[in-house]
């Protein structure tokens, strides 16, 4: 399995409006939430991407919503996979982690790459502790018509929802 075939995201485009202020930025040990993401998975993923719509970040490509309104962690996995294409990328999956999520086992990604191989879905989460995480996710680009054609035609929002329609292991 080549590891380039792994794209990391971090969704950091949302709107925070429970938090009361962007979770991106919030500092934790002198470094935002996005910094402690991103300083965690850059030693395991050749190259990562950022969506956000309200962050700049030197060294890292960041990408606004494909779709205006902050609509969701879903609008933000096919604003990567659109990036995927639009760039002619070789990328055939991307791993998501949240912003605002610092302190996961990064042997997720290890996890991730091993499930490439078993060909036996689409879409892998992570579950610990009988909770299933819905944005810590492998994706495959394959989804990208059916995930665009829920967003915009089916008005699917929940990505819990959307990843027990289409399928996911877990």
């Amino acid at each position: 399995m080549d590891e380039n075939n792994i794209l990391g995201v971090v969704l950091a485009g949302g709107k925070s409006s429970r938090f009361g202020q962007d979770k991106s930025d919030v500092k934790l040990d002198g470094r935002s939430l996005l910094e402690h993401t991103l300083n965690k998975i850059k030693p395991k993923l050749k190259k990562i991407l950022i969506v956000s719509n309200n962050q700049t970040l030197k060294d890292y490509t960041v990408i606004k919503d494909c779709i205006d309104g902050h609509l969701g962690p879903l609008v933000g996995v096919l604003s990567a996979m659109k990036w995927i294409k639009k760039n002619n990328y070789s990328f055939n999956w991307i791993a998501t982690f949240p912003c605002d999520t610092p302190f996961f086992d990064t042997s997720i990604v290890d996890e991730y790459k091993s499930k490439i191989n078993l060909n036996e879905s689409l879409l892998y989460f992570v579950k610990s502790n009988e909770k299933r995480h819905n944005i810590f996710g492998l994706w495959s680009i394959k989804l990208i018509d059916t995930l665009e054609k829920d967003l915009v035609d089916n008005n699917y929002r929940k990505v819990e929802k959307w990843a027990d329609k289409i399928g996911v292991k877990i």
